[in-house]
């Protein structure tokens, strides 16, 4: 039986395949293209994260989980534009509790 998170491992797994393989009118290359790279990255994950902060703050639990799944992708693209891997970020999970 697939496990629900799965989906992000799937969401990851375009994020890399799209920073290799160029797809015309793809959210996620004009990211990693963009003239001012990781910059534009890391707007995005601050603009992500000030409105999932907004939506928690107003008690919309629609508007959480909206904002939230945007701040989770623009994670993972920032993960995977520095070769970060979901492995990784489990390990590291794995490690903090114990």
């Amino acid at each position: 039986m697939e496990s629900k998170l799965s989906v992000l491992e799937d969401v990851y797994d375009t994020i890399e395949d799209r920073k290799s393989n160029t797809v015309e009118g793809s959210y996620v290359c004009s990211l990693f293209q963009h003239r001012k790279g990781m910059d534009k990255i890391l707007e995005k994950v601050g603009e992500e994260a000030f409105e999932t902060v907004l939506a928690v703050k107003n008690g919309d639990k629609d508007r959480i989980i909206a904002e939230s799944s945007d701040l989770l992708f623009h994670l993972l693209v920032m993960l995977s534009a520095n070769d970060i891997s979901l492995e990784e970020i489990a390990e590291e999970f794995k490690r903090r509790r114990h």
